[in-house]
């Protein structure tokens, strides 16, 4: 036993000599680890549990503020609400009040043309673009290629003949005078009391009146340009052949229904309503044309409806300006009963053009614009450019089925309203030289007095009862 005693206590004595077995590395550390991922999982699932509560609180007070706050008029259309007081309007319901509709107060969006060949992407219809091409900056021209699809196309055609065309009415001169007049005769027209002298009173009887009505604004122009520079005040014969010099051609340039220049040869024409009640492709015409133009759908809507024209072969017309100027003498045509004015005059205002082409002519019959970005461009050339404007024109356009035309017929006038009629906006058809060429011309019109166009939408908006009302459409806003 001694012996086993002693081997144990040196064994034991050696033992203390040996270092501690090493503790692993990071065991401690792992076992904090695990309690600090313990740890952060119920931390993440508390503060879950609190954002979903969160969460579903926010929800319950927004349905809560929703079901009791938004049930009142707002959210109920006036017309589905029995017991809804009428509305009522914030002015007096007076065309002639001075203080307008915040509502209708609005600036005009113009399309930028950039440069001419300026590429733009616009979206007339869903899940379609369409390129809108710069043809020219004076005046702001636009192509639109594809606007309607050949389909399309055709329906619209059939539609205008199933409304039924008629024929253009070429303007003759007073008292069945021949359609070219010489200076000498257009002299004794224009002097009502045969004394041999022109003067300034009668030439404003004259426009004025019904038999006058075929004087253009550029002819009129002329006219009391030779006025300003006589010494006299009047004008003998000899001067009115130098003021006049060759422009003064009866049918170059005559004055339509509304007042705008209009001469036609050999075409039919009919009108077809863009409203409610129609064919949806002539809706879907209206809607393509407020978003292509960016405007107010209220402008689009109250304007005048489009007009389709059929040229045959030799049809043709002259050059001219879709719209009009207007002085203290006119008054738009469309805001004629809400102008309140004694105007006997009457006058189309039309901001700008979309002119669509039906077809592909097989010869002839482009859309010519003769001063498009002429920069030397003078009043004195308008004559001959009325007669010969296909030959001389800057621009033309062949007819394709489906493309369309934009164009602005006047200036805008700095803040964000019509202005000047532009000069550049001179446009006419050329010969139809095969077969024939259809077109389709939607205008938008606006009066270049703001408030009298605002007070124009009152007028068609309101109704006595509070109700909004639908406008009433004349003989030019007749369904098929």
């Amino acid at each position: 036993m001694g012996e086993y005693e002693d081997i144990l206590h040196r064994l034991e004595g050696e033992a203390r000599h040996f270092p501690p077995p090493p503790r692993h590395p990071g065991g401690r550390e792992r076992l904090n680890i695990q309690k600090s991922s313990v740890c952060s999982r119920a931390y993440f699932v508390v503060v879950m549990a609190f954002f979903h509560l969160y969460i579903i609180n926010i929800i319950a007070l927004l349905l809560y503020v929703h079901y009791n706050t938004g049930s009142g008029e707002q959210d109920v259309p006036l017309e589905k609400s029995a017991g809804a007081p009428r509305p009522m309007p914030a002015e007096p319901q007076t065309p002639s009040s001075a203080t307008l509709s915040p509502e209708l107060s609005f600036r005009l969006p113009r399309l930028e043309g950039i440069r001419v060949g300026h590429v733009q992407r616009v979206s007339l219809v869903p899940d379609r673009t369409h390129n809108m091409r710069t043809l020219s900056l004076k005046p702001l021209l636009f192509e639109i290629p594809g606007f309607l699809s050949v389909e399309e196309s055709s329906v619209v055609m059939q539609l205008a003949q199933l409304k039924g065309l008629t024929h253009s009415s070429l303007l003759t001169a007073p008292d069945s005078q021949e359609e070219q007049l010489t200076q000498d005769e257009l002299f004794s027209l224009l002097d009502l009391n045969q004394d041999g002298l022109l003067q300034r009173e009668e030439i404003l009887s004259l426009s004025h009146s019904t038999d006058g009505s075929w004087l253009s604004s550029y002819n009129l122009r002329k006219i009391h340009t030779g006025f300003e520079t006589s010494p006299s005040g009047v004008l003998s014969l000899q001067e009115f052949k130098r003021v006049s010099g060759g422009v003064l051609q009866y049918g170059s340039a005559g004055q339509g229904l509304d007042g705008h220049a209009e001469v036609r040869q050999r075409s039919t024409h009919t009108r077809l309503y863009l409203g409610q009640g129609t064919h949806h492709l002539l809706k879907s015409i209206r809607n393509r044309v407020t978003r292509l133009t960016r405007l107010p759908s209220s402008l689009v809507d109250l304007s005048e409806p489009m007009e389709v024209v059929r040229y045959e072969q030799g049809g043709y017309s002259h050059a001219h300006h879709d719209s009009s100027l207007t002085s203290h003498h006119s008054s738009c045509a469309h805001t004629h009963l809400a102008a309140n004015t004694s105007a006997s005059t009457q006058v189309a205002c039309r901001y700008l053009t979309v002119l669509l082409h039906l077809n592909s002519a097989d010869g002839g019959g482009e859309t010519s614009f003769p001063v498009a970005d002429n920069r030397t461009y003078e009043e004195e050339v308008l004559g001959d450019l009325s007669q010969q404007y296909c030959d001389k024109g800057n621009l033309k356009v062949k007819p394709v089925a489906g493309t369309a035309l934009l164009w602005y017929n006047h200036l805008s006038d700095g803040n964000g309203w019509v202005g000047e009629l532009d000069e550049f906006s001179l446009h006419g058809d050329c010969l139809v030289t095969r077969g024939f060429k259809w077109t389709g011309s939607v205008w938008v019109n606006i009066d270049p007095d703001q408030q009298r166009q605002e007070r124009y939408q009152r007028l068609v908006s309101w109704h006595p009862d509070g109700q909004s009302k639908k406008p009433e459409h004349g003989d030019l806003h007749q369904d098929l």
